[in-house]
């Protein structure tokens, strides 16, 4: 290890040199109040910035072991801390100069906490793992304010964010305790009969779009269960709480245009993550394998087997290994709840308004204008039953153009100006008394679900070994480019850095050609939990930051 007057020296006298001169700063240094990493310096001012960790022993933190002392709580105080990290960053002064000259970065979450490598806490250190761009005019080293990050910045950022004396204390404990009962809910939920629950006093409605932030302005209305649907849970740190439980089996969110359906069904989404105070969604918890499904017209679909759903193509195509580059929105939709299914969900989440009309219903008078043997689509009526009773797999469907649903329900909640009614027993009666004469098209038999072995070559990097999240929606993967957009429960860009790094840790470790994808799956997340999140990156020991 050198002493930072070392790093003092060498900054001096590469000052006004090229930029690649940096690369001899490379190295671990000692700053008396905590240990320096840099890690990565890069290769000119525009390319990615440098990879840089910061690591301050307990004794001169100061954090209580109690705020990390489970792998739930140690998930949610490294975020705290991530966040009391950015949070600072935004207070130093911006340093000018070329491409990304004087930028530092921490990557820290939006509403959802999830588990990251930009923090690492355990009962010897905690360590940062920061992006600092090392400041530049054109080409040329500019070492004087590469001197104020190192030895002014740094240390304003170690005390104010890594020293537990400028924490406020209750809220880093609220932070955790929050974390903890969110996910005391979710391991509990399937125990108790549910796959999802609704805390009441609930604030569901975004602020726009765009935005992930709770609403706020105009006319806020928090969520109260049906009396009928209400359950109460005792939380370890918050006590009782109630709200509305939704049971396995199938259940409808129905109700007029702009009542909330969407917006409950979104939150449901969003409830395989544990959100931060004031989200409004805290307590929206939901299993944490449920699957959104829609339609997804022109995606590339590898021998999947849709067959319980589309048979009988034209031209003899087989289902039973179906292949496309180009889907429609049926055949996606088909393949896209047996990868679901394949993978081992336990909850499908669908919209009408992103399915497939012709893959979620063929009405009476259709069945009679077009004869089922010309028709190679088992609509998902008649088959949504059959895959909770025999597959156990649940469903929460949003419908609001067909009362067909009604028969297959086990629960019908409909939302009318943002409140929730549970009218079960009516949508049975009027199922009982409005007959549609439609039949059930459905084959006799169990559905299949045909296990896929991945092949090593299919996943090779080609050309460029480069892998990289573009955007949450796009993954670079070697030369090509994956899309995500309709991955609609990926909610943050270094989520997608990490689907990436999974395959390539899959790759290198366990595709074999004989393995299935679930057993790979299954293996490359036995590794996290063993190992950590790191275990994936190729900066592995280093700085696997995002």
């Amino acid at each position: 290890m050198k002493n930072k007057m070392e790093l003092y020296e060498t900054l001096n006298r590469i000052n006004n040199k090229g930029y690649k001169a940096y690369k001899d700063i490379e190295g671990v240094y000692d700053f008396g109040q905590f240990t320096l990493f840099i890690d990565h310096v890069q290769s000119d001012p525009f390319a990615p910035p440098s990879r840089v960790r910061v690591r301050v022993s307990m004794k001169e933190s100061g954090f209580e072991g109690k705020l990390f002392s489970t792998k739930e709580r140690k998930i949610a105080f490294e975020d705290y801390i991530s966040r009391k990290i950015y949070g600072e960053i935004l207070k130093l002064p911006k340093l000018k100069g070329t491409g990304n000259s004087g930028v530092i970065f921490i990557d820290c979450g939006g509403q959802e906490i999830l588990e990251r490598t930009s923090v690492k806490i355990d009962n010897d250190f905690v360590e940062a793992r920061i992006s600092i761009g090392l400041p530049a005019f054109g080409r040329k080293i500019n070492s004087k304010s590469a001197e104020r990050i190192f030895f002014e910045f740094l240390p304003i950022l170690v005390k104010r964010a890594l020293t537990y004396e400028n924490y406020d204390k209750k809220e880093a404990e609220k932070w955790v305790k929050l974390y903890e009962d969110q996910e005391y809910i979710r391991k509990i939920l399937l125990d108790i009969g549910l796959i999802a629950f609704i805390k009441d006093g609930s604030i569901l409605p975004r602020e726009s779009g765009i935005s992930d932030k709770p609403l706020k302005k105009g006319k806020v209305i928090p969520f109260i269960s049906p009396e009928s649907l209400r359950v109460e849970i005792e939380l370890p740190n918050n006590g009782k709480i109630t709200g509305m439980g939704i049971k396995k089996g199938v259940t409808l969110i129905v109700g007029g245009g702009y009542h909330g359906k969407t917006t409950l069904l979104k939150a449901l989404e969003r409830g395989v993550y544990n959100h931060i105070p004031g989200d409004g969604r805290e307590f929206v918890i939901t299993v944490k394998d449920a699957v959104k499904i829609r339609a997804e017209d022109g995606r590339r679909v590898e021998k999947v087997d849709i067959s319980p759903f589309i048979a009988n193509l034209p031209d003899g195509q087989d289902t039973k290994r179906f292949s496309t580059e180009n889907a429609s929105g049926s055949t996606s939709q088909a393949a896209n709840i047996m990868e679901a299914v394949e993978i081992g969900t336990s909850l499908l989440l669908l919209d009408e308004d992103t399915c497939a009309t012709n893959f979620m219903i063929r009405d009476a008078r259709m069945q009679k204008l077009v004869a089922k043997e010309k028709e190679p689509i088992t609509p998902f009526i008649d088959r949504v039953r059959q895959i909770y009773e025999e597959m156990g797999i649940s469903t929460i469907l949003v419908m609001g153009g067909s009362g067909d649903y009604f028969d297959v329900a086990d629960c019908v909640i409909k939302m009318q100006d943002y409140r929730p009614y549970d009218v079960t027993e009516e949508a049975r009666k009027i199922a009982f008394q409005l007959k549609t004469d439609r039949r059930v098209e459905r084959a006799e038999g169990p559905i299949t679900v045909t296990p896929r072995v991945i092949m090593k070559e299919g996943l090779e990097l080609r050309g460029k070994e480069k892998i990289k999240s573009r955007d949450v929606d796009t993954l670079q993967y070697g030369g090509e480019f994956i899309e995500l957009d309709y991955v609609e429960q990926l909610v943050d860009r270094s989520q997608t850095s990490a689907v990436g790094e999974i395959i390539r840790y899959a790759v290198k470790k366990y595709v074999d050609g004989k393995r299935t994808l679930k057993e790979i799956v299954e293996m490359v997340f036995e590794d996290i939990e063993k190992y950590g999140l790191d275990i994936i990156s190729p900066f592995y020991g280093k700085h696997p930051g995002n």
